[in-house]
């Protein structure tokens, strides 16, 4: 199937309820989508959701990478030559990773649906349905433990936490979240590089009575040489977010001392699924867990990082919820989510319709 036409545009979506992290407070957020069509009528859809804090991609970058490269690279090509054209773009815009993660998000949504199979299927489907968790922001005690009975009574049974701004509020907060949540309920925390060296310590001291699953980027992302200084009890069960960019990154935090035990994947820090997929192969070889999460995105993006979490045997944790607090959307289907368990539908590619 030759491509014959392409397309991106840009997309402000305001957030149903704001959140606070360690850095910054969002209310509102930029989608950039793609969509690629071929000579046979059909069309594949990409989304990306550049954040600049997390790998120097700004809005104005993503949408001047497309503007440069969409046509001049995919015009006249052969979709079947998936893998070819996904290196082009990561040679062509190299410091643009969500910009080619919506590049190769249309491109697999396509081959999805001319093999007509959904992608995750295509890829070799591993795991039947992942469960989500669900997160809150850092907020006063008495807000979020509003916000763990209502994400309760919508069914979810983890919960991710921000924290990173003050240990003993985190501290207090998550032990009302806990004390509210019960023993049952899966609770995770993320730092978003909030922490010192020091604080980490101590946090990790005052809440062993907690619970925690896991704890997502305390440190600053650089700083590889303070995580791997921690005893290895913590940096099993502590996580790379903004440290894991990319398979090179995955490679390096495999060498002893591992600086972590857990590797999130984000499409739009990598650059999509092809580059997703070649970390998971790592973490699997490596025996490193496998998370994956998301920034404020379209159900379009959202639901490949499912399709490729769902084909992968690394897979253990998802955070894959980042659709659900736009107050709008372009695009329907997807998945289905039924108390935090996430499955995907029978459609071929990644199964979204336009609106």
């Amino acid at each position: 199937m030759k491509i014959t036409k392409v397309e991106h545009w840009t997309e402000h979506f305001k957030l149903i309820k704001p959140y606070t992290i360690a850095y910054e407070t969002y209310s509102d957020v930029v989608n950039h989508f793609v969509r690629i069509e071929t000579d046979t009528g059909s069309f594949g859809l990409g989304t990306a959701a550049p954040e600049d804090y997390v790998t120097g991609e700004s809005t104005v970058d993503c949408k001047t990478a497309l503007d440069s490269c969409l046509e001049p690279l995919l015009l006249g090509q052969d979709i079947c030559h998936i893998e070819n054209l996904i290196q082009t773009f990561k040679k062509a815009i190299p410091k643009t990773p969500a910009a080619r993660a919506a590049v190769d998000i249309a491109l697999y949504d396509l081959i999805g649906k001319y093999r007509n199979l959904p992608l995750a299927d295509m890829l070799g489907r591993f795991h039947r349905s992942l469960q989500t968790s669900i997160t809150i922001g850092i907020m006063p005690t008495e807000e979020a433990i509003e916000q763990t009975e209502e994400y309760l009574r919508r069914g979810f049974r983890i919960l991710k936490v921000k924290i990173g701004k003050s240990i003993d509020e985190d501290i207090e907060r998550l032990h009302k979240i806990r004390e509210k949540a019960g023993r049952q309920i899966a609770i995770r925390v993320d730092a978003n590089q909030g922490y010192s060296w020091d604080e980490y310590g101590q946090f990790i001291k005052r809440s062993q009575h907690l619970d925690l699953e896991f704890i997502e980027q305390p440190l600053n992302a650089d700083d590889i040489e303070g995580m791997q200084s921690m005893p290895e009890s913590v940096r099993q069960k502590t996580a790379a977010d903004e440290s894991l960019l990319n398979e090179q990154n995955a490679l390096r935090f495999t060498h002893s001392p591992r600086p972590f035990g857990i590797y999130n994947i984000k499409l739009m820090k990598c650059g999509g699924i092809f580059s997703a997929l070649n970390i998971a192969e790592i973490t699997l070889l490596a025996n490193i867990e496998l998370m994956w999460g998301c920034m404020d995105e379209s159900i379009v993006s959202i639901s490949a990082a499912l399709h490729a979490a769902l084909a992968s045997p690394a897979t253990r944790y998802v955070d894959l919820a980042g659709s659900l607090n736009l107050a709008r959307d372009l695009v329907a289907g997807g998945f289905r989510l039924k108390n935090g368990e996430l499955t995907i539908t029978d459609q071929p590619g990644l199964g979204v319709t336009l609106n």
